[in-house]
């Protein structure tokens, strides 16, 4: 699964090299010893899913980012923020998010 999520994403910070997010490729467990999403520690049952807004890279919940943009990325947003609230309103990243199209992800329940 985190192969996918390293793909650039609409909302990837930008540190992008080709079609693949330098942040999802960085991003870790909590514990720091495995990718994100690949948590092998007492956290993975709660580590390896992740529901509600996400970082950027979405390999991170949002308020957790643990790549080299996590200074910003973990700011708490000012002015105009998506529904959740976590994130800018131009970057959402949850399911609350507006029908954005991500790369990564297929609506099966539309697509016939």
């Amino acid at each position: 699964m985190a192969t996918q999520v390293t793909m650039a994403t609409p909302t990837c910070c930008g540190k992008n090299s080709g079609n693949e997010c330098v942040c999802a490729k960085q991003a870790t467990c909590s514990c720091g010893k495995q990718s994100a999403l690949h948590c092998t520690c007492q956290k993975a049952a709660t580590e390896n899913t992740i529901t509600g807004a996400r970082c950027s890279c979405r390999a991170r919940p949002a308020g957790q980012c643990t790549c080299d943009n996590a200074a910003k990325e973990n700011a708490v947003p000012t002015g105009s923020t998506c529904a959740c609230g976590s994130r800018p309103a131009d970057s959402c990243t949850c399911e609350r998010a507006a029908a954005v199209s991500y790369p990564n992800e297929i609506d099966f329940t539309t697509t016939k």
